[in-house]
C-alpha cells in the first residue's frame, strides 16, 4: 500500500479533527449521535472546535452518516484504531498542526482547546496528563508525528501515546489548566449505556 505523505511543509495553523470511526460496541449504538441537552455529541464537539479553529474535518468511515454536518469526511488510511485516525487527520489537514478530538465527549472545553493550540509553536504534541494518564484524544499534534505514528501502525502497536518520546512533547498538568474549569468534565467520555444515563 502506498502511504500518502505531505509533499512540502504545510503552512502554520491548526485544523480541528473529529474522530468518528469508532464502532461503539460497548454503547450498542453510534456514540456520535447520542443527545445531551438537545444536541448530538458530534455537534457538541463541533461547536467547541468552531469557537477556536477555522477549519474542521472528520475522520472515519460512513461519510453518509455525517453528511448533514457539511464537513469533509476522510476514511482511515489505516483502519481500525484511533492511532490510524490520528494519522489520517494529519495527512489530510492543510496545516502544520491538528487538534484531535474523539466524538464522544459531552463537555469539550473551547477554552482548553484554545490554550493547547496556543502552545503549538515548537511542539509536536501538546497533551494534558490527567489523574489516570495522558488524554491523547483531546490534544494537539504536528506533522512531525506522521512518520513515528506510521512506524507504530506498521508494527501493529496502536497505543496512541507510545510515540511521544520520539517527538517534542509538551505535557500540560492539571494544575496548569485549573483556572479553565473541572478537568473531570473536560475529558469525560461516554462508552456504555450506564455512563450515558448518568448524565442525561
Amino acid at each position: 500500500m502506498t502511504t500518502p505523505h505531505p509533499d512540502q511543509e504545510k503552512p502554520p495553523g491548526v485544523t480541528g479533527v473529529i474522530l468518528v470511526g469508532g464502532k461503539s460496541r460497548r454503547m450498542g449504538r453510534d456514540k456520535a449521535f447520542l443527545e445531551v441537552e438537545g444536541q448530538t455529541l458530534v455537534e457538541i464537539t463541533l461547536a467547541a472546535l468552531r469557537q477556536c479553529l477555522p477549519t474542521i474535518i472528520l475522520v472515519g468511515d460512513r461519510p453518509e452518516r455525517f453528511a448533514g454536518l457539511g464537513l469533509p469526511v476522510y476514511p482511515d488510511i489505516y483502519p481500525g484504531s484511533a492511532l490510524g485516525g490520528l494519522y489520517t487527520g494529519l495527512v489530510q489537514a492543510e496545516s502544520s498542526h491538528i487538534f484531535v478530538s474523539s466524538c464522544d465527549l459531552p463537555y469539550p472545553s473551547a477554552p482548553l482547546i484554545r490554550y493547547l493550540a496556543e502552545l503549538a509553536t515548537g511542539n509536536d504534541v501538546v497533551v494534558v496528563q490527567g489523574e489516570s494518564g495522558y488524554e491523547p484524544l483531546f490534544a494537539l499534534y504536528s506533522q512531525g508525528c506522521l512518520e513515528p505514528i506510521r512506524r507504530r501502525i506498521l508494527a501493529e502497536k496502536y497505543c496512541v501515546y507510545d510515540f511521544y518520546p520520539q517527538v517534542t512533547t509538551r505535557i500540560v498538568t492539571l494544575a496548569e489548566i485549573a483556572a479553565l474549569g473541572d478537568p473531570r468534565h473536560f475529558f469525560l467520555n461516554l462508552n456504555t449505556p450506564e455512563e450515558y444515563r448518568r448524565i442525561i
